[in-house]
């Protein structure tokens, strides 16, 4: 396996999904269209029924199942990708905290649907982000990849967007506008990973 400072220029990715898929789906194509040079080589999900194996399934991409209530969930997720001989992890929409430690220190991202340090942590994703934005009167909100560490939402930030609020912002139309950087920002915080990372 390769490590932070020893990461091939083309790197295997593992994408982690929980929810919609959406994420996911986004980072695959963009790697397919190399935007950046990477390979996903495994999508890995905990609950065959989340919406987003669907869509990954019917895009043409495999899905591993690991179960959630598997009692050594975090060794059998650091087995699957060990098997899959990846490079970097990309959290897609992942609601469960993931196990860094030493072993994955530097070679995890993650992306958060708010400009970070605010409106992360515990509870806060999805819809509830975008509507703690607007009950907090935000001018704007944007989205943010950043390197995971043990803490939710905290490691080094390496990509904000930002977009307006509206007047007439709901949490979803607020939630459609910054996804739509997140298909921008992801990518391109992979490539900045990579070009970090690559070897000599």
């Amino acid at each position: 396996m390769t490590t932070a400072n020893s990461a091939p220029t083309s790197p295997r990715v593992a994408l982690l999904l929980s929810g919609g898929g959406r994420s996911a789906l986004n980072l695959a194509r963009a790697f397919a269209e190399g935007r950046p040079s990477a390979t996903t080589a495994l999508i890995l999900a905990h609950n065959p029924s989340h919406p987003g194996v669907a869509l990954c399934e019917r895009a043409g991409l495999e899905v591993t199942i690991i179960p959630r209530d598997d009692p050594k969930l975090d060794d059998a997720i650091d087995h699957a990708l060990d098997a899959a001989r990846i490079d970097l992890v990309c959290l897609a929409g992942y609601l469960r905290k993931f196990r860094v430690g030493t072993r994955w220190k530097g070679r995890v991202l993650n992306i958060h649907p708010a400009l970070l340090p605010d409106f992360g942590g515990v509870g806060m994703f999805g819809l509830h982000v975008h509507s703690k934005v607007l009950e907090e009167g935000r001018a704007e909100s944007g989205c943010t990849v950043h390197l995971v560490d043990d803490e939710y939402d905290h490691g080094e930030t390496l990509f904000q967007r930002r977009v307006p609020v509206l007047a007439h912002d709901t949490p979803q139309s607020l939630a459609d506008r910054v996804f739509a950087e997140e298909c921008v920002t992801y990518p391109e915080a992979v490539a900045l990973w990579i070009a970090r990372n690559s070897r000599k």
